[in-house]
């Protein structure tokens, strides 16, 4: 497959697919509406392939990458689904390290989710990407199944499991007790969603176009926040002004910046909305933040 680009399709195809992945719109449904963006015996279902993830774009660091170590490993949740399963990644040298706790977005653990849990371990942290899927069998290889099981999951005790999955990092026997959250699309919510309930027990949260809490929320977070929007998202960036104003009225800590041109997903570099330079301008305030915030 060809790598393509979000300028070589029309916004109103991409906001059409953008729908359809959150779940406002079935597949049959993205169909029709491609229809009209499908000329000269291009068919819809071409273009929904296109636009779909490529996990082989998504390794920038090896599984068998030799600085770091990796594994699955199971979390207790009495309050969620009984248990949620993760991918932990550490350096491979020893010594006590912060924490960053990765949420995937409305898929479960995919594979590009497990690369950022990688990239965080090359970058001297210990990082823990919990599968929200756990209690239907884990991300299923295919992100088409994954939504559809993603529907299936109590969202209430999911949420319950990213909480237990938290308390088990800070406690991990490798991490120094601070640690850091980051999640993409769903899980950028769960990020906002985790510094309202850990308070100031999470010691910063980082979300990527993520929906925002309620306003009478806001005054539980006592984490410092780094906010990534995408100018394009209308969708999440609606429930800004809101949040924001709630922010600032209960004076938390927080930087928002927004992607010039960007799609929701820009950080996902296995599809199409993939933004290059928005990616990586915001992966590297996402480091400098967590240097800033969680050592020491």
């Amino acid at each position: 497959m060809n790598r393509k680009k979000a300028s070589d399709f029309p916004q109103e195809l991409l906001d059409l697919f953008d729908r359809y992945v959150h779940g406002d719109i079935d597949r049959r449904a993205f169909l029709d509406g491609a229809k009209k963006f499908a000329p000269g015996g291009i068919t819809a279902a071409a273009i929904w392939e296109s636009l779909r993830p490529n996990y082989a774009w998504a390794e920038q660091v090896a599984r068998q990458d030799p600085r770091i170590r990796t594994a699955y490993e199971t979390v207790d949740s009495p309050k969620g689904n009984g248990s949620i399963r993760g991918y932990l990644v550490r350096p491979a040298k020893s010594g006590k390290l912060p924490g960053v706790l990765v949420i995937h977005e409305n898929r479960g653990l995919n594979p590009y989710i497990e690369d950022v849990a990688r990239r965080l371990g090359t970058e001297n942290f210990l990082a823990f990407a919990p599968d929200g899927l756990t209690s239907v069998g884990g991300y299923p290889g295919d992100d088409e199944q994954g939504g559809q099981l993603f529907r299936q999951v109590d969202r209430a005790k999911m949420s319950e499991d990213f909480v237990a999955a938290a308390h088990w990092l800070k406690s991990h026997p490798v991490c120094t007790g601070k640690i850091g959250v980051v999640g993409f699309c769903f899980g950028g919510a769960i990020a906002n969603m985790l510094a309202v309930r850990l308070g100031p027990d999470l010691s910063a949260a980082v979300s990527f176009y993520g929906g925002q809490p309620k306003a009478d929320e806001v005054p539980a977070i006592k984490a410092p926040l780094l906010l990534h929007y995408a100018s394009l998202d209308t969708r999440v960036n609606a429930g800004w002004p809101g949040y924001e104003e709630a922010l600032k009225a209960n004076h938390v800590t927080y930087t928002a910046h927004f992607y010039e041109g960007a799609n929701h997903g820009f950080h996902n570099d296995t599809t199409p909305r993939y933004d290059e330079a928005a990616a990586k301008l915001s992966w590297q305030r996402t480091l400098d933040f967590f240097n800033k915030y969680l050592r020491g």
